[in-house]
């Protein structure tokens, strides 16, 4: 069946957190596709007034989508403008680091290790996902200097992966993508950016194929009427997603995250976008 298994792969890999300021609930499930290529990252607590969100979709890279999740959130809390209040420069350079890192020796060495252990393990392995808890955000920061000259004759990955990543400090979301995986925010019900926000949904295009961003802040708004465990409610959308059989859309990797304020975020809250 090409890339598509005979059954479907509907076990789903989820996790739930919270600290003063947010709720957050995430899964992900391999579903029609021969393996998952997805990633995922989620620190409630990047520093004590940051949280960090991502979602990786391999496009044929999953071990550059396993290598970004690893190592894109540490490169963004590096950068001089991350101390300096310019979270928008912090993670555009962050993204443009990635490429960097992975055309030296080091990163070579970690995609081979990456792709060598997934192609190798199955089950956990094919959903692994770099998202430690709490204060592990911070404890195991690779400090990963700048190489120099000619590294090898590999040129960098023949395959990427799209990325979508959501800040949230204080009163101030940043979100920032490159390609087709998507952040919405709702308020009231609507897809837009206003003082009452209620959640906000970062989510790979295995979830965009299939529903438009208001239908998802729809079913995600009506089911948090009757549901407070938020991976649950991805578990639901996966679900509502997969295709019958294979082939089309619904057959994608999918991967969700629904980050719920606690409260609302007040007046002044600001909304920066960075498309690469």
């Amino acid at each position: 069946m090409g890339v598509y298994l005979s059954t479907p792969k509907t076990e789903k890999l989820s996790e739930d957190g919270e600290n003063d300021k947010l709720r957050f609930g995430l899964s992900s499930m391999q579903g029609w596709r021969a393996s998952m290529e997805d990633a995922h990252a989620a620190y409630l607590d990047l520093d004590d007034s940051t949280s960090f969100f991502g979602v990786y979709d391999g496009h044929g890279g999953k071990a550059v989508a396993k290598f970004c999740a690893k190592h894109l959130h540490q490169q963004v809390l590096k950068h001089e403008a991350y101390s300096a209040g310019d979270i928008g420069t912090s993670v555009q350079k962050a993204f443009l680091r990635m490429d960097e890192m992975m055309r030296g020796q080091r990163g070579w060495r970690e995609l081979a290790v990456l792709g060598d252990k997934m192609d190798k393990v199955s089950g956990f392995v094919e959903g692994f996902v770099w998202s430690p808890k709490g204060d592990e955000a911070n404890d195991h920061f690779d400090d990963w200097p700048p190489e120099e000259g000619s590294h090898s004759d590999f040129h960098g990955p023949t395959s990427g992966c799209t990325a979508c990543v959501a800040i949230i400090r204080n009163k101030q979301l940043v979100v920032a993508n490159a390609g087709d995986s998507r952040c919405v925010i709702s308020r009231k019900g609507q897809v837009e950016i206003c003082d009452d926000d209620e959640f906000l949904v970062l989510a790979c295009d295995g979830i965009w194929d299939c529903m438009s961003s208001q239908q998802l802040v729809d079913y995600v708004r009506e089911q948090l009427n009757s549901e407070t465990k938020l991976s649950a409610i991805c578990e639901r959308v996966f679900d509502r997603c997969l295709a019958p059989t294979a082939g089309g859309e619904g057959c994608d990797n999918m991967t969700m995250i629904l980050v719920q304020f606690k409260k609302p975020v007040g007046s002044g809250t600001s909304l920066s976008s960075t498309q690469h």
